[in-house]
């Protein structure tokens, strides 16, 4: 019998209930123990043995082999060559879908494309995906040289403009607006070479969507330049708040100097 693990998962499923359950709950209950094994990763814990897996779920190794193999062919889970385990791209792709159905592209698209073209920098749509935060929707510079960061990629929550948005004005975090101008700076933090700064976005509620951000070369983002850059920004968090039925009052009394 594998060891558990009170400490993982709420309700680890036991291989063995399969054994006593009808043929037509068979299916569902292979559904819940796959889902069991992937919420078993975390930000701390991104590789998995097998045996770690087995004692976090409470499932027997020969039962979650059967299930990784199915996973690993649907591209949800990667077998390292050290035989661990490893998300795969599919999760990346169905939460970056998730995100456009909660931030539809009509809204978004329209501003980072007049954003890019009134800063002439690459612009960005983020929003926090469990630890980390998600590329959901941008638009590159027309500039030659510029940063390369694509749509669905996930980076660190604590690097980066963006990210910083996303901690500082999430629910609870007892920010206030008025204490200051809600733009976030960041130069050299993700990758020495670029830089960027971030806007907070809006929605029903004062809910935090997301943040909007400028990003490119460090060398074209000292403080005049990025000074320059303010008005734009807030300009376009302002546009997609009204989009996501927000206040756009929270950003309206911003002095942009």
């Amino acid at each position: 019998m594998p060891a558990t693990d009170t400490s993982a998962t709420p309700a680890p499923i036991s291989s063995n209930a399969a054994e006593t359950t009808s043929s037509d709950e068979i299916g569902v209950a292979a559904v819940n123990r796959a889902l069991a094994i992937l919420d078993t990763f975390t930000e701390d814990a991104p590789v998995l043995t097998l045996a770690q897996l087995s004692q976090k779920t409470g499932l027997y190794k020969s039962t979650i082999l059967r299930l990784l193999q199915s996973l690993d062919a649907y591209g949800y889970v990667n077998r390292l060559d050290g035989g661990a385990y490893v998300l795969g791209p599919k999760p990346v792709r169905l939460a970056a879908l998730a995100t456009r159905s909660l931030h539809p592209a009509e809204v978004v698209m329209p501003v980072l494309r007049e954003l890019v073209q009134a800063a002439g920098e690459s612009a960005s749509f983020y929003v926090r995906s469990g630890a980390q935060r998600l590329c959901a929707y941008r638009v590159d510079s027309p500039r030659s040289v510029r940063d390369n960061v694509q749509i669905g990629q996930l980076l660190p929550l604590d690097k980066g403009a963006a990210g910083r948005v996303l901690v500082d004005f999430e629910p609870g975090a007892g920010h206030r607006l008025s204490a200051g101008m809600p733009i976030r700076i960041s130069r050299g933090e993700r990758d020495p070479e670029t830089a960027a700064i971030a806007c907070p976005v809006f929605g029903a509620g004062n809910r935090l969507e997301g943040a909007v951000t400028l990003s490119g070369p460090l060398t074209r983002f000292g403080e005049s330049e990025t000074l320059a850059m303010v008005a734009p920004l807030i300009a376009a968090a302002r546009k997609l708040t009204v989009g996501f039925m927000g206040d756009s009052g929270l950003l309206a009394n911003t002095d942009t100097g």
